[in-house]
């Protein structure tokens, strides 16, 4: 059941990115080179195991399709009786494997004991830990998580991750407190690695990286074993695909013809999936990402904002098309 061990060396893995990187998003990147893990949104534990709630997240977080395996379901939370049942039900959907959110920085999470709190409070996190494999049955769980909270304790953290044997730890190269303007520190995450491979755990780094190449030299750089991709490919979903990637780069027409065909095949497909699940408004986010950086984005980028279902999408993109 543990795909990690047979995964190449190193590999890439789309990050988990709240209000992005939902199944159709993440078809949308399968479409042109499926990273070696997807991952999904961070789940709230709590929202899981509740009964007026749980059928929601599982359409609205949960849904995937067989074309993203292996699929990881990301959980947070403070209760590890809540991180088993929560667990559970993971378990029951068929995914394939559970991640543990310990580095989210956000203030409502960290406010309720989870993200990036867990940093302060290494036993819960190792009790979490321990609660998800129990609840998950045998399913493989990973931890993700950050360098620190208001400072560096990189190399004291991962030691007492360690101790409860998650099979994968994914270190984002900041600390809580930090925005992405702090460049990601990867010599942290370096010296992690060391500790984290002693103890054969899979590590991997998360942080500014710029493209494929980029990735597989920071993995040999600073020997961790795979790389974690997210802001990279928000509106570039190509990104693991690096033939496309290279020549939509050096093609700016052509590129410009692609963000168009592959923003209204977006549009289509979360449409057909969420409908009457998910606002069509909060494809706007990807639509606004896709049409940018080249001529006259600006003019079809506004008409594209207001939207209000895929056929108006399909009615402005055509027009475009044409001419």
């Amino acid at each position: 059941m543990n795909f990690w061990e047979k995964l190449p060396r190193p590999f890439f893995i789309l990050a988990p990115m709240h209000e992005v990187t939902d199944t159709a998003f993440r078809q949308i990147v399968c479409f042109y080179k499926k990273p070696d893990v997807l991952m999904t949104e961070f789940v709230s534990a709590d929202g899981l195991c509740h009964p007026s709630s749980q059928k929601r997240i599982i359409n609205y977080y949960l849904k995937f399709s067989q074309k993203e395996r292996p699929i990881v379901a990301q959980i947070w939370g403070a209760s590890p009786q809540v991180i088993f049942q929560a667990s559970k039900i993971i378990a029951s959907l068929g995914f394939d494997g559970i991640d543990i959110n310990m580095g989210c920085p956000d203030k409502k999470v960290v406010k309720n004991g989870g993200g990036a709190a867990l940093i302060l409070k290494p036993k819960l996190a190792r009790e979490l830990i321990l609660a998800a494999k129990e609840g998950g049955g045998g399913l493989p769980v990973s931890v993700k998580t950050r360098l620190g909270f208001n400072k560096n304790i990189v190399e004291k953290w991962v030691k007492e991750l360690v101790k409860a044997k998650p099979v994968a730890i994914t270190l984002h190269g900041r600390l809580q407190k930090e925005n992405y303007q702090t460049p990601a520190d990867w010599e942290s995450i370096a010296k992690a690695a060391k500790i984290v491979k002693k103890e054969k755990i899979i590590i991997i780094g998360n942080g500014d990286v710029k493209d494929i190449s980029d990735a597989r030299k920071k993995a040999f750089q600073y020997g961790v074993d795979g790389v974690m991709i997210g802001r990279g490919v928000l509106g570039n979903p190509w990104f693991f695909d690096e033939k496309k990637y290279l020549i939509l780069t050096k093609d700016k027409e052509r590129m410009k013809r692609e963000k168009l065909k592959i923003a209204l095949k977006h549009a289509l497909l979360f449409e057909k999936t969420f409908k009457e699940i998910k606002p069509f408004c909060h494809l706007r986010k990807h639509l606004a990402a896709y049409i940018s950086d080249f001529a006259g984005a600006k003019e079809i980028r506004l008409k594209l904002m207001g939207a209000q279902n895929a056929t108006e999408v399909k009615k402005i993109i055509s027009f475009y098309l044409k001419r």
